[in-house]
């Protein structure tokens, strides 16, 4: 299946760990250390009530908030953290828009825009053109002529929806291992960038 149709068919927990996965491997554009959304993370190992009415709410949210508190990026000065501009931009919004809530559509409107943007970003940052003229088409499986950087994320992000799909709670081990060498692939991209501009 495409990323499109996988993120189509994700229950609540599939969604909210997809996105999550998509700001965690962005994180280094925020300036936040390694462990700064382990706490969401626990939350979604941690509860068994994902698209029932008793469960994980209320943890999530408080979560969701101090997390927000610790990227706070109010102090930032224009052009972002390591000058990245509209990748910081980028990432910025996919924290701003983590639901508060449970709910099914805003969690999968919410892991759709994560979806694009971790993409955009890995686009932007990659030394390689990619071929498409957009990320809509890498998401809908047209995956010709792709540059690496955003070649690894779309594959990411996919293995991480079909880890859920096929074992539940038992598939976010797998999915945060995932998405913490994406992390540090993207922190090395960004390290690396900021070396060449000194």
């Amino acid at each position: 299946m495409s990323l499109v149709e996988l993120i189509a068919q994700a229950d609540e927990r599939g969604l909210a760990a997809s996105g999550l996965a998509c700001l965690d491997r962005c994180v280094p554009l925020l300036g936040g250390d390694d462990e700064i959304l382990r706490p969401l993370w626990a939350s979604l190992a941690e509860s068994e009530g994902w698209g029932e009415d008793e469960g994980w709410g209320e943890d999530w949210g408080e979560r969701v908030e101090q997390a927000r508190a610790k990227l706070d990026l109010s102090g930032v000065p224009e052009g972002g953290v390591f000058g990245e501009g509209e990748a910081v931009v980028l990432a910025h919004r996919m924290l701003g828009a983590v639901p508060v809530d449970r709910a099914a559509g805003s969690l999968r409107e919410w892991a759709d825009a994560c979806s694009v943007a971790a993409l955009q970003i890995h686009r932007l940052l990659d030394a390689a053109s990619d071929g498409a003229s957009s990320v809509t088409a890498r998401r809908e499986g047209r995956t010709q002529d792709m540059s690496p950087l955003v070649a690894a994320e779309l594959r990411r992000q996919v293995a991480i929806l079909e880890l859920l799909s096929a074992h539940g709670p038992a598939g976010l081990r797998q999915a945060l291992a995932l998405s913490t060498e994406g992390r540090r692939v993207l922190r090395a991209v960004v390290s690396r960038r900021a070396r060449g501009r000194v």
